[in-house]
C-alpha cells in the first residue's frame, strides 16, 4: 500500500473509531453510566484500538471531545477528559506490543485526571483517592476487561491486518 492511501485509510479509521466512541458514550449516557463518580462508558473498551493502529489515538480523542461537548459537558471536563483518553491512547500506542501493559493506560490516565475534574469542575466533595477509586472500576470493567474482550475478538478474527 502506498503512503497515500495508507494515509487515507487511517483518516478513514480514526474517523470511524471516533464516531463508535461517540455513539457507545451516547450509549451509556442515555442508561445514566457515562459520567459523574461512578462512569461506566462502554465506549472505553476502543481504547485498546491504539495497539492495532496508530489511527485509533486521535480518533479516540476526538470521539471523546466530541462526546464530552454533546455531553453538555463544563469546559474544563471537556479538555482534561479529552487529555485524558489522549494520554491512554498514546500509552496503550507506546506500549502495544504488550497487550496487557497497553490496557492499562487508559485506566492509569482516567484515574488520575477525571477525579481531579469532578471535585474541581463539578464540585464533588468526595475526597480525590474514592473518586479515583470509582473511576478506576469503571475503568477497569470498560476499558480493561471489556478492552482485552476486543483485542481478542480482533485476534481471533485475524482482523488486525485489516486495521494498520
Amino acid at each position: 500500500m502506498d503512503e497515500r492511501n495508507l494515509k487515507t485509510r487511517r483518516i478513514a479509521f480514526a474517523a470511524i473509531i471516533a464516531a463508535l466512541y461517540v455513539v457507545l458514550t451516547a450509549i451509556a449516557s442515555a442508561a445514566g453510566l457515562s459520567s459523574g463518580a461512578i462512569q461506566f462508558r462502554i465506549s472505553e473498551a476502543l481504547c485498546i484500538l491504539p495497539a492495532f493502529t496508530p489511527a485509533a489515538v486521535p480518533g479516540l480523542a476526538i470521539g471523546c471531545l466530541l462526546s464530552n461537548l454533546l455531553a453538555g459537558g463544563i469546559a474544563l471536563d471537556v479538555a482534561f477528559g479529552t487529555l485524558a483518553t489522549l494520554l491512554g491512547a498514546i500509552g496503550t500506542y507506546l506500549l502495544r506490543k504488550n497487550r496487557w501493559l497497553a490496557g492499562v493506560c487508559p485506566i492509569a490516565a482516567n484515574m488520575l485526571i477525571v477525579p481531579w475534574v469532578l471535585r474541581v469542575g463539578y464540585g464533588i466533595p468526595t475526597p480525590y483517592w474514592t473518586l479515583a477509586l470509582t473511576v478506576g472500576i469503571g475503568e477497569f470493567v470498560c476499558a480493561g476487561i471489556g478492552g482485552q474482550l476486543l483485542y481478542s475478538l480482533i485476534r481471533r478474527r485475524k482482523l488486525d491486518q485489516f486495521i494498520k
